[in-house]
């Protein structure tokens, strides 16, 4: 194994031993999302990827819900000073997890920008140690690899992730027809000794609200 794959493998067992998680999910309709990415394109000169979009949501989420960037600290939970968003890389060397920082104070544009560079950096191994550190909250998608829906680790210095599964073309009723919509499935790990179920839930379903919205992200 790697430095880096000990170093990972680690971390994570340091998380599922200490962290008690729970899990719950929703499904998004993220029609809009999807089909405005191209007109965006367009309109920024930038390659807007699916990605950008869920950093930006749930950076403005954990903003109105700020104990899901909180912390447990002994006999007190204190609140991150930042939203810094981790999201997962599938790297040679291993997986790699860019930080981009205070999304919640940039643009659209300027996350794909950021996300892009990140991206580019980990999978040619050049992140710097201030771009993989920092980490409030995390993010990972597999739907890329057409995985529907799946449970992930929270990151040891962060209380909640939000994975991201495959977007489907659904069957939805609306006004009393079946339309295809695209469907994407949401799912988030949370400890459970910083924030309350119902808290949580109230945070996914705000998010969600956020993706079938994409205006309210740009």
């Amino acid at each position: 194994m790697s430095r880096i794959q000990k170093l990972i493998g680690q971390r994570m067992l340091e998380s599922k031993q200490t962290k008690p998680c729970y899990y719950i999910g929703i499904k998004a309709d993220t029609t809009e999302l999807m089909d405005s990415r191209h007109e965006l394109k367009k309109q920024f000169g930038v390659k807007i990827t699916s990605n950008a979009f869920y950093i930006r949501a749930l950076a403005l989420s954990a903003k109105e819900f700020p104990l899901m960037v909180g912390c447990w600290q002994g006999d007190s939970i204190k609140i991150a000073e930042e939203i810094n968003v981790g999201f997962a890389v599938s790297a040679p060397q291993g997986l790699v997890v860019p930080v981009v920082k205070e999304p919640d104070k940039k643009t659209l544009a300027e996350i794909a920008t950021l996300e892009k560079e990140l991206t580019d950096k980990a999978r040619s191994n050049k992140l710097t140690l201030d771009e993989i550190s920092g980490e409030t909250i995390g993010l990972s998608n597999l739907g890329v690899y057409d995985i529907d829906s799946f449970i992930g680790i929270v990151p040891p210095p962060a209380t909640t992730i939000l994975n991201v599964g495959n977007t489907l073309r659904t069957a939805v009723p609306q006004n009393g027809q079946n339309v295809i919509r695209k469907i994407t499935d949401l799912t988030i790990a949370v400890d459970s000794r910083v924030v309350a179920d119902p808290y949580a839930a109230k945070f996914l379903a705000y998010l969600s609200g956020l993706l079938q919205n994409p205006k309210s992200l740009l």
